[in-house]
C-alpha cells in the first residue's frame, strides 16, 4: 500500500491528510486560491510531501488515491454566477421552474422575492414532443422546433443548456436526438445538460431544478477538476482523482460533467463521514457532528451510528436537488466571521474576511474585527505557533480591530466586546443546531457532540453549553477532519430507477431488469475507487407509496433480483409495517404504488489503525507547557497549557484548560474534565 491524500478545499484553507503506508496520519493547511483552487490544491501537496520526507514529484509517484472534496459547486450557487444557462422543455412546462411546486420560504411574507433565475425565460424554449408515463410516444419530438431553439439561445449567448423533456427518464430518445441536434447546431456550446442522466426519475419539476443547477454550475466544475488532473498529471500523480459526492461516494473526473450538481456539499460530507467513523471508535451511536472552520458552520445529525441522508426535499441555495444527499446544514458562522454594530446592535457573520485579508490578527491587511480576533484578545489561541507555527498572531492588531468595530460604538471596555462577540456567534451556531434537531425530533441532551473544524474545538464547549450536551468528543485531526474523512469514509453509490404503476399491474421482469441496471451502474461507479468487489455491500429496494402521496418509502427488497410474482404480497405487507413504524399510519386496505427501484451500495476502504498519532505521556502534568490568562465570562483565569501531541492515552485534565495542538486548541472550561482516548479522539465531559 502506498500514500492516499485527502484535500478538502474551504473558503478560508485547504485543508490536507496523507495517510502514510505505514498507518501514520499526517496533516498540513494553507490558504484557499479562490481564484483558482487547483494553485492552492498543488502548494498544499508540496508542502505535505516535506512532511513526510519528500518532494512533490516522488510524493506523486507513491501516491496510490487522492480524495477531493470542494466547494466549487457551492460557491458558485451563494454567488450566483454560473454558466449563462438555457433550457429546452416540453411544451407546456416552460415555468415550471417558476412555480416551485408551490413551494415558499416564508410563507408568511409575500413580497419574498423570488430566487435568481438560473435560466431567463426568454432562455427557456418550448420544444413541441410527448411520452407517456410508460415511455411510449405520443408526439414525436418536433426537430425544426429544436433547431430554432437551439439558435436562439446561441444568440442569446447561453454557454450550457439544460434538456428536460416529460418522461425521459422512461424513454430517452427524445433527449438523446435533441443532445445531438445541439452538437449539429452549436458545437461549441461548453455543456449539455440531459435530465434522464442526472435525474432519472419524476416529478418533473424537481427533475427540472436538479438539471438546471447541474447545467450552471458543471462548466466551472469541469474546467477546475481539468485543471488540477493536468497539474497533478504534470506533478507525476499516475492514479485516480475521486471526488466526493454529497451521498458519501465519490465519482471519477469523466463523471462530473454527467452529475456535477452531485458534488453541491461534498467537503462537509467528507467531515460527517469521519464523524461517523470516530463516534463509531469511541461506542457513540447518536451525535451532532459540528464543523466550525473559517467561513462557515456546518452541521450533521447522525443516528443509530450512520448521518441521515435525506432523499427527499433537499433544498440547497433556494433551488431543489433530486439526489440523496448527506442532510449537511450550514450558516454563516466561523473564525473569519465579521463583527459589527449596526443600529446599536451587535451582529457577527454571515460575512467573512476568508483567508485574504483575514483577520485582523492575520496581519495580512485585514482590518475589521472577526471572532478569531476575539478569540484572541480572549486568550484562547496563542499568539506563537498558530497554524502548525507558520504564523504569529497580532494580538494588538485584534485588540485594535474588536474596539474600533464593537467597543467604541456600544461604549464597552475592549474584553466586554470580545466576549460579546464570542456569546453571539456561540448562540447563532446553537440555535441553528437546536432547529436542525427539533426537525427531527431529537433532544441534544441525549447526544454527544462531535466537533471539528480549525475552529469547532475552541468553541465545542460554548455550544455543548448552550444546548445542554454534557460529553463532547474532538478528535486530534479536527483541524483537516474533511479531509481525513474522504479517506476513511466508505464508498457509497445510491442510485434510482423510476417505474409508476400499482403493485397489482407490476411486470416482475421489468422491475428485476431495473434491478440489474442499478446494481451495473453502481459497479460501474465503484470500479475507479480500486474498492475490492468482494467487499461491496449491496441493498435493494422497491420505492413505494400510497396513491396521491409525494414522497416514497424504501422497501428492502432481500429476494434481490431474483424477486419473482409470488414475493409481491410480501413486498405490500412490508411496505404498510414501515409506513406505520416511520410515518405513525397505514392503510393495509388499500393498494400501494410502485415508484421504482433503489441501490445502496457501499465499498469498504481501508482504514488507518488510529485518526491520529498518540503521545506517550500518561500524566498530562509532564506535557504542561505553560499558562496564560483565559476569559470564561467573569474575569480572567489563569489557565494550564498543554502539549496535545505528547499526551497519551488515559491522560486527563481538569479544567480550566487549553490544549494545544498544532492546528488548533481545545478549550476544557472551569468545571469539565478532558481526556485523551485511545481512539486519538479527546473526550470532554462538562459539569
Amino acid at each position: 500500500m502506498g500514500y492516499r491524500v485527502g484535500i478538502d478545499v474551504g473558503g478560508t484553507f485547504t485543508d490536507l491528510v496523507c495517510v502514510t503506508p505505514q498507518g501514520e496520519v499526517v496533516l498540513d493547511k494553507v490558504p484557499t486560491t479562490l481564484h483558482d483552487q487547483s494553485v492552492g490544491v498543488m502548494d498544499g501537496l508540496a508542502r505535505l510531501a516535506g512532511r513526510v520526507g519528500l518532494d512533490l514529484a516522488e510524493l506523486c509517484e507513491e501516491l496510490d488515491v487522492v480524495v477531493h472534496g470542494t466547494t466549487t459547486a457551492d460557491n458558485t450557487m451563494i454567488e450566483m454566477d454560473g454558466a449563462v444557462t438555457g433550457l429546452l422543455v416540453t411544451e407546456g412546462h416552460r415555468d415550471e421552474i417558476e412555480m416551485r411546486r408551490v413551494h415558499k420560504e416564508r410563507i408568511w411574507d409575500p413580497a419574498y422575492p423570488a430566487p435568481t433565475p438560473i435560466a431567463r425565460r426568454r432562455a427557456r424554449i418550448p420544444v413541441p414532443e410527448r411520452c407517456d408515463f410508460e415511455g411510449n410516444v405520443l408526439l414525436a419530438l418536433d426537430e425544426d422546433a429544436v433547431r430554432a431553439g437551439v439558435r436562439r439561445l446561441k444568440a442569446l449567448g447561453v454557454e450550457s443548456i439544460a434538456v428536460m423533456f416529460l418522461f425521459s427518464y422512461v424513454n430517452p430518445d427524445h433527449e438523446q436526438r435533441a443532445a445531438e441536434i445541439i452538437a449539429e447546431e452549436y458545437p461549441e456550446v461548453a455543456h449539455v445538460s440531459l435530465s434522464h442522466e442526472v435525474l432519472p426519475r419524476g416529478p418533473e419539476y424537481e427533475r427540472t431544478s436538479t438539471t438546471l443547477v447541474n447545467a450552471y454550475v458543471a462548466p466551472r466544475i469541469v474546467g477546475y477538476v481539468e485543471r488540477l488532473t493536468e497539474a497533478l498529471r504534470l506533478a507525476g500523480y499516475p492514479g485516480p482523482l475521486l471526488l466526493m459526492q454529497a451521498t458519501g461516494g465519490v465519482m471519477p473526473p469523466d463523471g462530473v460533467a454527467r452529475r456535477a450538481v452531485a458534488l453541491l456539499g461534498s467537503g462537509p460530507t467528507g467531515g460527517v463521514m469521519g464523524a461517523k467513523v470516530a463516534a463509531s471508535a469511541d461506542h457513540v451511536e447518536d451525535f451532532v457532528a459540528v464543523d466550525m472552520g473559517g467561513t462557515s458552520f456546518d452541521l450533521c445529525y447522525g443516528r443509530g451510528g450512520e448521518p441521515v441522508i435525506s432523499a427527499d426535499w433537499n433544498w440547497r441555495y433556494r433551488y431543489y436537488i433530486g439526489l440523496p444527499m448527506v442532510d449537511v446544514q450550514c450558516v454563516g458562522a466561523g473564525g473569519g466571521s465579521i463583527a459589527r454594530v449596526r443600529q446599536g446592535s451587535l451582529l457577527v457573520g454571515p460575512e467573512s474576511a476568508g483567508a485574504t485579508p483575514g483577520p485582523a490578527c492575520y496581519g495580512r491587511g485585514g482590518e475589521r474585527a472577526t471572532v478569531t480576533d476575539a478569540d484572541l484578545v480572549l486568550g484562547y489561541l496563542p499568539t506563537d505557533g498558530f497554524a502548525g507555527g507558520s504564523m504569529i498572531l497580532d494580538g494588538a492588531a485584534a485588540t485594535a480591530a474588536v474596539a474600533l468595530d464593537v467597543a467604541s460604538p456600544l461604549g464597552l471596555d475592549v474584553v466586554e466586546a470580545a466576549w460579546g462577540i464570542e456569546r453571539i456567534v456561540n448562540a447563532n451556531m446553537a440555535h441553528a443546531t437546536r432547529r436542525m434537531l427539533a426537525s427531527y425530533g431529537a433532544d441534544p441532551r441525549e447526544l454527544a457532540l462531535v466537533a471539528y473544524g480549525g475552529n469547532g474545538p475552541v468553541h465545542a464547549w460554548a455550544i455543548a453549553a448552550e444546548l445542554g450536551i454534557g460529553r463532547i468528543l474532538v478528535p486530534r485531526t479536527a483541524p483537516a477532519f474533511s479531509a481525513l474523512g474522504l479517506l476513511v469514509a466508505d464508498y457509497r453509490v445510491d442510485l434510482v430507477r423510476s417505474y409508476v404503476t400499482r403493485l397489482s399491474q407490476v411486470d416482475v421482469d421489468r422491475l428485476t431488469a431495473l434491478m440489474a441496471e442499478v446494481e451495473r451502474g453502481a459497479d460501474e461507479e465503484l470500479d475507479p475507487t480500486g474498492v475490492d468487489p468482494d467487499t461491496v455491500e449491496r441493498a435493494l429496494f422497491v420505492q413505494m407509496s400510497y396513491a396521491g402521496q409525494n414522497f416514497d418509502l424504501s422497501v428492502p427488497v432481500p429476494e434481490g433480483t431474483g424477486l419473482a410474482t409470488a414475493d409481491l404480497l410480501d413486498l405490500a405487507v412490508r411496505f404498510h409495517a414501515q409506513h406505520e413504524a416511520d410515518r405513525g399510519f397505514s392503510f393495509p386496505d388499500q393498494e400501494p404504488v410502485v415508484r421504482g427501484v433503489r441501490l445502496k451500495a457501499t465499498g469498504v476502504t481501508p482504514k488507518p489503525p488510529r485518526l491520529s498519532a498518540m503521545g506517550r505521556r500518561a500524566d498530562a502534568a509532564d506535557a504542561r507547557l505553560d499558562s496564560r490568562p483565559v476569559y470564561f465570562g467573569v474575569d480572567f483565569v489563569d489557565t494550564p497549557v498543554y502539549d496535545g501531541p505528547a499526551l497519551g492515552p488515559a491522560a486527563t485534565i481538569g479544567g480550566p484548560a487549553l490544549v494545544q495542538e498544532p492546528y488548533t486548541v481545545v478549550v476544557v472550561p472551569p468545571g469539565a474534565t478532558a481526556r485523551a482516548t485511545a481512539q486519538a479522539s479527546y473526550e470532554l465531559l462538562l459539569a
